[in-house]
């Protein structure tokens, strides 16, 4: 047996968001060390093209169709993975909206509202489901996407960063909750990333500026650099990792 074993074979995987960007990346990197993937996002479509994706790879997906913001679709999730598998080995909370970007004091009601319900209470919710079954099987990984804008807030970005925060404070929570049941739970802190989500960000010259001008690596992510986080965070060569906020972010937060 390695030292590290950064293995996923016979491990489920539940990551959300997995049609696109960060959360199809980090998909196929779990498919790839070995594990089995559960795809969930709303769009059907983009997660029956990475489930192939990953089939032609020579690894096993299924897609399933869950908006994380629907407690209903939640449980149905849930409900699938345990009738199909039995077990769940690792959560990725990926799934996130930010559908406002301007000052925080024009934010509306219905803006807040829909950004905690998907990028919280949906983390949130996730995680019960999750943990209930990990807690019965004495073990198992939870591992929320959340951004160094949770640490560290961005311009225009007030609503979504009070978000991440959240999540921040969530890992944290379920880390020291169910860490004597064998669960860990930990975050992976982004930085500004290549993705539909961002790309507003990256494509607007003097907004880009002030996001890389001291940035030491002096680039922009692309979604395949979360990977080698999240496949850490997943095996058992994380065994004594829990409560850790992980920064994938070119050194923004130095």
């Amino acid at each position: 047996m390695p030292i590290a074993d950064f293995s996923l074979k016979g491990k489920i995987a539940v990551v959300t968001g997995a049609s696109r960007g960060i959360g199809e990346a980090i998909a196929r990197g779990m498919a790839e060390y070995g594990a089995t993937v559960v795809l969930a996002a709303r769009n059907t479509a983009g997660l029956e093209t990475v489930a192939q994706a990953i089939a032609d790879e020579g690894g096993q997906a299924i897609a399933v169709s869950c908006h994380t913001g629907k407690p209903e679709q939640i449980a149905a999730l849930f409900e699938r993975v345990q009738s199909e598998f039995g077990r769940i080995d690792v959560l990725v909370n990926n799934a996130a909206t930010n559908p406002y970007f301007g000052p925080v004091v024009d934010a509306s009601e219905s803006v807040f509202d829909k950004t905690f319900e998907v990028n919280v209470k949906g983390y949130f919710l996730m995680s019960q489901h999750a943990a209930r079954i990990m807690v019965a099987q004495g073990s198992g990984s939870i591992i929320n996407i959340a951004s160094i804008v949770g640490v560290s807030p961005a311009p225009l970005q007030g609503v979504y960063a009070m978000t991440k925060a959240a999540v921040i404070s969530m890992t944290k929570v379920f880390a020291k909750e169910l860490g004597g049941a064998g669960v860990r739970c930990n975050a992976i802190c982004p930085g500004l990333t290549e993705t539909k989500f961002a790309r507003v960000l990256i494509d607007t010259p003097e907004i880009y500026q002030i996001f890389v001008r001291d940035l030491p690596m002096g680039r922009h992510a692309q979604p395949f650099e979360m990977v080698g986080a999240a496949v850490y965070l997943a095996s058992d060569a994380s065994s004594y990792t829990t409560g850790a906020i992980i920064a994938c972010d070119g050194g923004k937060l130095i």
